[in-house]
């Protein structure tokens, strides 16, 4: 499956005002686990013709780039991590920040994947050329390549989501930021600090905000649930353990994952299930937050699991704390210097900290992927996000999507359906080879079957019975697009072989 010579020659025409860098078979865009994972299996399966094209100056995705206060995992590291790179040295059971873009930058150097990455390269364009046949991408500086293959691995939680429904923000003269674009120069000693948000990122840095900030007020709409987190210390026994027996680590993580993976009986099996999930979250509360109002403001009035369940030891004890105030009366204006309530209330403020999370629904922006038609992905996706197995998409030839629409989690690792993504890329691309494969698409009917039967599924899962709104729904069509309503095993055996009869393929 390699450019032929008529083939670059063609590509070189159709972009003969432009630089054109590299002819390539395969492209990764991104990364993060996604990237790096399928970069690490073409490796290993002989396939040295690719490029990954990131937008940074090093590798990490989402772990690289969030790095606010207090960031860290909500899922055992032994299991988020790759089956292939497990790692004996995680210090805890739920590993932070650093730790993770460590692991990450240490996989793309054990497995010798810089050569293969065009750092600072942002994708502005993806276009399918239907003359040659290939992707033409165009990034951010100008620069071009012609590839047979593209294969996207940006993830569902790096575009960072902002309001847009607050008056003034844009006449606010203090700081103001996202907790995505982190500003460590800011020092929060003494400051009154407004955080808009109260989402997974929000319950990591306000704990942390709070021992600094003369005060920080926590605008919250809508409280999340929030449960104990097992978290501990990897022990030096351990330690020596999974280095002398890494058998036992596997082990370790296949009890992990059996342990998460009983929860999808609640999620997706029968929701009733989550009430008995719920007093323990109802405890966790009760513990530490003893003022009645308090209480009543951080007790959701939803099923748990309806919105994305955090864990958090700290995170109740700090909005106990007398320099923190949860506003639950919703945001009518900033001015300059201060925010107001619906209630007309105003607040003086040196810092507005929006933890509001990312546009998980709407993944890729406008304006990035054009298919057959030069149609733009997201005007394919009207009625929101969809993809066959969550991986291709009708009318967009040779495009594998890691980390696509349905494949996100509520209960397990994220790294498990990665994987499973990763090695149906992998059987595609090898059946492509041996086809001698030039074009590959998904048949319409096979994608709207696929999807037929995952909404009919989905709608007896918790996200939609719950009684709330989340991301988890287009916020048009009010669909589950992102995730996956059942069993990680389930997932991972649909997409055990690439299925070449749902598609349209020539040769």
């Amino acid at each position: 499956m390699h450019l032929s010579e008529e083939t670059v020659v063609q590509a070189k025409q159709t972009t003969a005002s432009e630089v054109l860098v590299e002819q390539v078979d395969i492209a990764i865009i991104g990364t993060g686990f996604a990237g790096l994972g399928m970069a690490v299996k073409l490796k290993e399966a002989g396939i040295a013709n690719f490029v990954i094209l990131e937008k940074a100056g090093d590798v990490g995705g989402t772990w690289r780039d969030n790095h606010y206060p207090g960031c860290a995992c909500d899922v055992q590291s032994h299991l988020y991590s790759f089956s292939f790179a497990q790692n004996p040295n995680w210090s805890r059971m739920f590993s932070p920040q650093p730790e993770i873009w460590a692991y990450l930058r240490g996989v793309a150097d054990q497995h010798g994947l810089r050569p293969h990455i065009r750092f600072n390269n942002e994708l502005a364009e993806a276009r399918w050329d239907e003359a040659t046949s290939l992707w033409q991408l165009r990034s951010a500086d100008g620069r071009r390549y012609a590839v047979r293959v593209l294969i996207s691995g940006m993830g569902g939680l790096s575009r960072a989501s902002f309001p847009k429904d607050i008056p003034g923000l844009d006449g606010f003269k203090g700081r103001m930021f996202h907790s995505q674009q982190w500003e460590h120069d800011f020092d929060f000693a003494g400051k009154r600090v407004a955080v808009i948000g109260t989402g997974a990122s929000a319950i990591q840095f306000v704990p942390q905000l709070q021992k600094k900030a003369a005060r920080v007020d926590l605008y919250q709409r809508t409280p999340p649930w929030v449960m104990p987190k097992p978290d501990r210390a990897i022990s030096g026994f351990e330690h020596q353990l999974f280095k002398a027996l890494p058998f036992t680590q596997s082990l370790f993580r296949a009890g992990i994952y059996a342990m998460l993976e009983a929860r999808v009986l609640g999620f997706a099996v029968n929701p009733k299930l989550m009430k008995l999930i719920e007093t323990v979250a109802r405890k966790h509360i009760n513990k530490y937050i003893k003022d009645p109002v308090l209480r009543r403001k951080l007790t959701p009035d939803y099923t748990i699991g309806c919105k994305r369940v955090l864990v958090s030891n700290d995170y109740y004890p700090a909005l106990a704390q007398a320099n923190v105030d949860v506003l639950t009366d919703g945001i009518r204006e900033v001015r300059a210097h201060s925010v107001v309530d619906q209630t007309g209330a105003e607040r003086e403020v040196d810092a507005i900290i929006f933890g509001t999370g990312f546009a998980a629904a709407d993944p890729i922006p406008t304006g990035l992927i054009f298919g057959k038609g030069g149609t733009d992905l997201l005007d394919a996706w009207k009625d929101g996000p969809e993809a066959y197995k969550g991986t291709t998409v009708a009318g967009f030839p040779n495009l594998f999507l890691i980390v696509g629409p349905n494949t996100g989690l509520g209960h397990s690792s994220m790294v498990y359906m990665i994987e499973s993504q990763v090695a149906y890329v992998l059987d595609a691309l090898r059946q492509m080879k041996a086809r001698g494969t030039r074009v590959l698409e998904v048949k319409p009917q096979a994608q709207a079957e696929f999807n037929a039967a995952l909404q009919k599924k989905a709608v007896g899962a918790i996200w939609s019975v719950g009684g709330c709104k989340s991301w988890y729904l287009h916020p048009k069509t009010g669909k589950n697009v992102t995730l996956w309503p059942g069993a990680t095993w389930q997932f991972r055996r649909q997409l055990a072989r690439f299925d070449a009869q749902a598609y349209q393929i020539e040769s």
